[in-house]
Formats: C-alpha cells, structure tokens, sequence
C-alpha cells in the first residue's frame, strides 16, 4: 500500500513539474477579446420559452444563441468555412408551417431535435442541435452526384420530412425526399420540367418554387403530387430580386410589396414595405413590417386573416445613422409580467451588418458584427492633456505660426514664466471647483499616457463600417458607417489611411478611408478626426475618375498632412490636398494585375504647375502561357526603423544588410501537368523594375501567408507532396562591404545580393504572419504567427534564422546561432492569447508604442484580440512589484554615507597636514 502512494505521489509530482500558465493577476490585464458572430442570415426569437432565447445563424457560417435581454452570447459554434460551412436552412423546432410540428422524436430515441441545420453542398451535412447548450445531437450527409450542379441546391423542412431541390437551369427541377432526423430516403424523387428556371429570377418559398418571367410569377409546389403549374399576373415588370417570406408558404416579396402565390394562403393587398417578419399574437397570425424614413424606424403589424391593424405593436423610434438600413429579421411577443398587456422583441440586420434588437419603442442592445470582418487597422497616438498642450506651444512658440519658431531668450523666459503662472491659476481654480469643464476627450479618458500603450484604435470592415475602439479597455468611442462605399477591383480592400497624427498640438489628427462607389464605381475619400469620429477637412469626397493606385507622400510644412498620390485608370496623377502636388516630382508608382501577374512601373514629374506619369518599366510574371496568377504581394512597412546596417560574424568581421526600401516581394501560383502546382517567389526593385531574386517551389499550394522586413522575409505555404506546412525564411546581404553607406539608390544598378535561405517545418496551419515592430527597431524581431486552431504564437527571429548552422561549429556559436533542426516547436507559454482563441484567424496588425520594448498587436478574424508584447522583454520599464521603499532607503544611505566619509576624510587629510 506505501509503494501504491510513493508512486500516486511521484506521478502527481511530474505532472506538477510539466504544467505552465500565465499568473493569474496577469489574465486580461494588458489584453482583451471581442466575439462576435457574423452578419445576421436567419432568425428565431422565443420570447415563450421556459429559456429564453435568440437563435441566430449567420452568413460567416456560425450558430449561435443569443440573450435576449443584453444580446451577449449564450452559446456559439463556428462552423467549417465556406463552402462547406454555408448554412443553407435553419429550422427550429415549433416553427414550421404546421405549428403542431414539433420534431419530437418517438419514446426511446434519439433523433429529435430543438433546431435543425443545412450546410454545405458537397456533401450536405445535416445536424440536430440541443438549443439548450449548444450541443451537436446527431448529423448525416449526403454528396450529391453531381457537385457542379450542388452548388444552387435549395432544402425545405416540411412535416418531419427534408426535401432536397436540385435546379438545372432552363431545364429542370429534380426533388428527393429525406427523413429528416435519420437522413433514410423516403424513396420518392421526382423530376419536374421547368424549362423558365433561371439563378437570377427563381427562390424558394416554402413549398413553392417561385420564379418571375416578365409582368408574371410562374410557380411550382414541389410537395403537392399534382404538379400543376401556378401563374400570377404582375402589374408591372420587377426592378429587384424576389425574396421570400419566411413563415408563409407560397408569399414572396416583390419591389415590397407581398403577393401569394398559395391559393391556401391570403395576403393583405396594397401593402408595401422594405421589409417584413411573420408572428403571432393573441393566438393569431400577423405580419409586422418596418420602414426607416428621415432617421424614423415606424413598425407597424396587420392581422393576416383579417388585415386589421395591430395598435399595440404600432411603434415608431429614432435609429442611430450609423447602423444603416434596418430589416426585419424576426420578432416574438410574451405576456408583460404585471399583466398589462404584451412585450414584444423585434430583431433587425442591417445594411452595417450589426443586429439591433428593438422593444418597447426604444434599442434595447445592439452587436456590432460588421467587425467579424475587419479589413485594416491602425492605432493612433491620443492627444495631449492641457497642461502637455501648454508645454508643447511653449516649445513652439505660438501656435498657428509654424514657419518660423526662432525666438530670443528674454522672450522664451517671460513666455516660460506666463505658461507657469497659467498652470498655477489652473490648479488653485480645478482643486477649489471654479476651474474650465474638461473636453470630451478628456471626459472619456482620452488623454496620451507616460509611455504611449493609450491609443485609440480605429478599425475599418468590409461593410464599410469604421470604429473608434480604445485600445486598453476596448470601449467603443465612436462609429461611423459608409453607405454605398466597396472596396476596389483586382480584390483589393478599402485603405485607411493616417494623413496626419496626434504629434502636432494643437492640429487635430486626420485619417482618410479610400473606397469605390458603388453604383459609379469613381473613388471616394472620407476624410475624419480618428479621436472624436467627426467628420474633418472636407468630409466625404466624391471623386470623378477611378482610382487604380495610390501612395502617401511626405508631410506638407503647412498643416503636416501628408498627401495622397492617386493613379486613375487613365494613368492620370492626382493629389489629395492640392497644395501638397509639389511634393509629387520624382515619386515612382508601381501596378500589379492579379489575374495575369503583369507588373508596370511609372515615373512622376511635376512641371508648369502639372502632373504627369511617365511608363518605364513592366514586367511579365506569369510564365510563357500566362498561367500564373499573383497570390501574395509584401512589401516593406513606411514606418519601420532599422537600428543595425550589419550583422556581426564569428571572426569579428560585418556582414551588410541588403536593406532596400524598393523592393517588393511577389507570389504567383499556376497549376503544372507534372508538379500539380508550382509557387514562384520574386523580389522585384519596383523603382527600376529589376528581378532581384527568385525562387521556385513545386508541389506546394496556398494557403499563402508572407512577411518582408529590413532584409528578411519568411513565407509559409503547404507542402502537397509531404502533406505539411512548411515556412522558408530569405536573408539578403552585400557582403562585408557597403556600396553606399549613406544614400540608397534603386536606378545605380547596386550588386545582386547574397542570399541566406532556408526551410522549416511547422506543426499546424498558418494563417496570418506579421512581424513586431518598435519606435526605434533596437528591440529583436518576433514574427508573430497566427494558426488555424486560433492561437498567436510569437516565434524569436532566431529560430527562423536562415544562418543556423547544418552542423554545431565555432563560427555558429560565435554568432549565437543555434544549430538547424527542421522542426519548429510551438511552446503553449509562446502563445500570446493563451486561451482567449481567436475564431477564424485571418490579419494581425501591429504597431509602435512609446516604449522600445514594447508592441502593440491586434488580431482579427471572427474574434477580435488585442494585447502587447515585449520581444526583448521590458527592459525600459521596471517590473510592478519594484520595491521602490528599499531602493529609496539604499539611495539615502549611500548619499549620507558618502557626505560622512568625505567630511571624515577631509578632517583626517586636514590632522595629517598639521603633523
């Protein structure tokens, strides 16, 4: 019995030696996470559940549950990504159209479900939900024969039963029918003639397959076993797709306005809306719809058997600019607690992807989701304090004059003692309560710190929704939303852009959003303060030609806004501000197709008031068939600092860094009839247009995740030969001897460099790599690795080192260099969101703090994460349990002790000199 407990106790020991975890006074304390869900798809509010809950499926193919009175999350699952993940049905069980249909399963089994989902096309999954916790009850697939055709495949839930719709356009409709909790075939397909059908014109409402074809709705009852086919006369051909109604089967939507096709089903005539929602209340059926005019939501609902208005539901309240058109998604009522009447809850998308939750004729809660989907990042420095403000026009002198800052010293001195005298008259007025009320700004606490962590960290997402999110607390400042503004072509996302930052009190910083129209498809420029979120300078900016590239230029002397240099598609150069077009002379652009890989190179010359681009240079990266297609462009960050030219080697000897500013690494992909598929990497100067570098890899494919800094760049990719991941890291040098040491120049054909290049191979899949960066680049370089499962593992540059040795010799140690292992370890205490998983992991960001050892880091994907880390630790700031008590008492004791020994010694020199 002793031996059993020496050996329980032994055990318990090892396993206490293995573990390792963050402290706990350190969890959330420098980082904090967001979760979010997507961009609502479909809807069911239950008010009348014994829990109750909002179920929710979104179109980033998540299902979630949702609280219904602060909207936070129940429970969530993420999905498999698109396609496989893309929910195709949502059925929740007493929702259907017979509302006697429960899916309960029969006594002793367990294939009932509380909600049931379709996702996918190849194969079709099909699962049964436990809404209670989230959990996956049961699941069958089917993979259709032809996975071509699967992609527009449509499902209806009907009495326990799935039907599968499988359209050929212009031809046919083939429907099978499914058990809808064990997936059996009910052994019925049928093949239904429907040559009319067309992707554009056709939905699915409920039973009936509804298609428009001119002034007329032609119309299908996939269940009904006569097959006859239902034509509807329109008043007028449909400007807009139709919709259907989800909760009445045969109603689809057009141009607003509900038209039935369902014999069985009647409709309120004259009515129109933007959107509506189908319910019930007092046991009876109503359609509630909801419109948005001058800034006013009004809901209003008409009983559906007699079209009576509701009066208790009538409801009109103001809706915030910034969350776009609304839409009705779903709503439910339940009986109010003191019994006076009914509550009901109404659920809207809207056009800025946030879910809004509406009751009682106010915004109970909203969810800002359009940030599952964030596109660019940037922090930005707060401003200063009053008292900082007053210091930095003391240094300045006067505050619009910034020409001319020379002043003599009697001035600067009565100037120094004004400022302190104001200062003192500031304080005596804030401590007795007369003093000047704070700004806003400093009323939220947004006010620039000691050493720069405080920054307001302004976010732009695909929808064209910008935040202003404080980077410390993650509290949401502001938010402003930009209807009808897309990204440009060639799959390139809209830019944000810092004109001017918070280092010029008291000027305002000024960020930039450049987009497309979306209807005119002409670029757009938002220009706003990223501090308060209001608009600034002009505002939004409607421009009349097409915006191909674009580039910053340096700060103007006049307001320190730098300039943006635009190329339109008739290689056309603008500048925005005007008054920075000057500075344009000399400026070299460079373009980059996607789909052909063609790259071409211009030159800017500012002559007689005008500008011109000059084409010098172009460049065919897509092989001799153009097969290749560009899938990864990195260039150098404008703001990176490179602290050291050369590298050390063993025998004391420098190795210079290759550290051109031009050069700009490309990616293209092309299939190969021996290789499967073959990925070029080439190092292109995009001011001469010169190959640099490049290199081949066959038998590997994207996914494709690439970062370029000072003269490295590391690349990972997946190897289809060893089934793996691996990541190649590229150094390049000039050798021991410099051409310039002063002044680079892309047109003095500087030598090819030397390059340093080796493989690893890492244990998981990659998604985003970024590397750190630091206001004077002295701290090491991290890359910070993002992988699938949703983890951010900070790697040290020295294990990507392409000069690690093969083999353990003098000149490696000499260097610090550690001896080459292909495999990279991945330690859980190098992941620097711990637990705090990042879903669906896609960019990480990062920036400069005012502490060298410090960088800030953003991650977004599904989630948002936002923290800092210290790559050579903190060693410009002392530790929080710093003991300054016992330093104090050593300082003391040694300033005593030194005067006490120099009075000592001189009495002692002053006996000696008198003997």
């Amino acid at each position: 019995m002793q031996e059993k407990w020496l050996l329980a106790a032994l055990s318990l020991a090892l396993l206490l030696g293995t573990c390792s975890a963050l402290y706990e006074d350190q969890i959330k304390k420098f980082d904090w996470r967001g979760v979010n869900v997507g961009a609502l798809k479909q809807s069911r509010v239950d008010l009348n559940h014994f829990q109750p809950r909002i179920l929710v499926s979104t179109h980033e193919g998540v299902v979630a549950s949702l609280c219904v009175k602060t909207g936070e999350l129940v429970w969530r699952q993420v999905l498999e990504q698109k396609p496989r993940g893309d929910i195709k049905l949502l059925q929740v069980s007493g929702f259907a159209d017979d509302s006697s249909d429960t899916a309960a399963a029969p006594m002793g089994s367990n294939l009932g479900f509380d909600m049931l989902t379709v996702q996918g096309h190849a194969p079709a999954l099909v699962r049964g939900w436990n809404t209670n916790m989230g959990a996956l009850e049961w699941e069958w697939s089917i993979m259709p024969m032809n996975t071509e055709r699967a992609q527009d495949a449509m499902w209806i839930y009907s009495k326990s039963v799935l039907y599968h719709v499988l359209p050929a356009w212009r031809s046919h409709l083939e429907v099978t029918a499914y058990f809808a909790s064990s997936g059996h075939s009910t052994g019925s397909t049928s093949k239904i003639i429907a040559p009319w059908i067309t992707s554009e014109s056709c939905t699915l409402s409920g039973t009936f397959y509804v298609c428009t074809n001119g002034k007329q709705l032609i119309s299908l009852d996939l269940v009904s076993k006569s097959g006859q086919v239902i034509r509807t006369s329109l008043e007028e051909e449909p400007k807009g797709k139709t919709q259907a109604l989800a909760g009445l089967n045969g109603v689809v939507i057009v141009d607003g306005k509900p038209i039935s096709v369902n014999k069985d089903q009647s409709i309120c005539a004259d009515l129109r809306s933007s959107s509506y929602a189908v319910g019930s209340f007092n046991y009876r059926k109503i359609l509630a719809y909801a419109d948005l005019s001058s800034g006013i939501l009004r809901i209003n609902a008409l009983y559906l058997d007699n079209c009576a208005p509701v009066a208790e539901l009538e409801q009109s309240l103001p809706f915030p600019e910034h969350f776009g058109t609304p839409s009705l998604s779903n709503f439910d009522c339940k009986q109010k607690r003191n019994g006076e009447g009914k509550s009901c809850l109404f659920l809207f998308s809207t056009t800025s992807e946030s879910i809004v939750a509406v009751q009682q004729g106010r915004v109970r809660w909203s969810r800002e989701e359009s940030l599952a989907n964030v596109i660019d990042s940037q922090f930005v420095d707060l401003p200063l304090a009053d008292t900082e403000g007053t210091l930095e026009n003391e240094m300045k002198g006067k505050a619009g004059d910034f020409t001319s800052f020379e002043r003599d010293i009697a001035s600067a001195f009565l100037r120094r003692i004004t400022t302190q005298a104001v200062q003192i008259r500031s304080l005596f007025l804030h401590v007795i309560g007369l003093g000047p009320p704070p700004t806003d700004t400093q009323r939220a606490g947004l006010v620039r710190d000691s050493f720069g962590l405080h920054k307001m960290l302004v976010l732009l997402t695909r929808a064209g929704k910008i935040f202003g999110i404080d980077n410390v607390s993650g509290k949401h400042h502001w938010q402003l939303y930009l209807p009808n503004v897309i990204g440009f072509a060639n799959d390139e996302q809209m830019r944000l852009i810092v004109q001017r930052s918070a280092k010029h009190f008291p000027l305002q910083p000024l960020c930039t959003i450049l987009g497309k129209n979306a209807v005119s498809g002409n670029g757009v420029l938002y220009r706003f303060n990223p501090i308060t979120g209001k608009v600034s300078e002009g505002g939004l900016v409607q421009l009349d030609y097409k915006i191909k590239q674009l580039s910053l230029l340096g700060e103007t002397e006049k307001d320190f806004v730098k300039g943006i240099l635009l190329l339109d598609a008739s290689n056309k150069v603008h500048v925005y501000p005007e008054h920075a077009t000057p500075l344009a002379d000399g400026m070299y652009l460079y373009t980059a197709d996607v789909k052909t890989a063609e790259l071409d190179g211009y030159f800017v010359k500012y002559a007689g008031g005008q500008l011109s681009s000059t084409h010098i240079w172009n460049a065919r990266l897509g092989g001799h068939n153009s097969e290749q297609q560009i899938i990864g462009v990195a260039g150098k960050n404008p703001i990176e600092h490179v602290h050291s030219q050369g590298r050390v080697l063993g025998d004391r000897s420098v190795l210079y860094k290759y550290i051109n500013p031009n050069l700009v690494a490309f990616v293209t992909q092309a299939p190969d009839s021996t290789h499967k598929s073959v990925l070029n990497l080439y190092l292109v100067d995009v001011v001469s247009g010169s190959v640099v570098f490049t290199m081949t890899h066959r038998k590997v494919r994207a996914p494709l995740s690439i970062v370029h800094s000072e003269n490295w760049l590391a690349y990972s990719y997946f190897n289809e030969k060893l089934r793996r991941t691996e990541i190649t890291t590229i150094e390049l040098y000039e050798g021991k001897s410099q051409a310039n040491s002063s002044v680079w120049s892309s047109l003095q054909a500087p030598p090819m460099p030397l390059v340093e290049r080796q493989s690893y191979i890492l244990p998981t899949i990659v998604e985003a790599l970024r590397e750190t960066i630091t206001e004077r680049g002295i701290t090491n370089k991290h890359v910070l690795i993002g992988t699938a499962s949703g983890s951010i593992v900070e790697m040290p540059w020295h294990l990507l080192d392409p000069r690690r040795p093969i083999a353990s010799s003098t000149q490696g140690r000499e260097e610090g260099a550690i001896p080459y292992i292909p495999e990279l370890p991945l330690p859980t205490e190098s992941h620097i969101n711990y637990n705090q998983t990042v879903a669906r992991l896609r960019n990480i960001y990062t920036a400069p703090s005012g502490l060298e050892s410090t960088c800030l880091v953003v991650a977004t994907g599904l989630d948002l994460f936002v923290t800092r880390v210290a790559p050579s630790k903190t060693f410009d700031l002392l530790k929080e349990d710093f003991d300054y008590i016992l330093i104090s008492i050593v300082l003391v004791a040694l300033t005593s002790g030194s005067l006490i020994v120099k009075h000592l010694a001189s009495r002692k020199l002053l006996k000696q000199a008198w003997k």
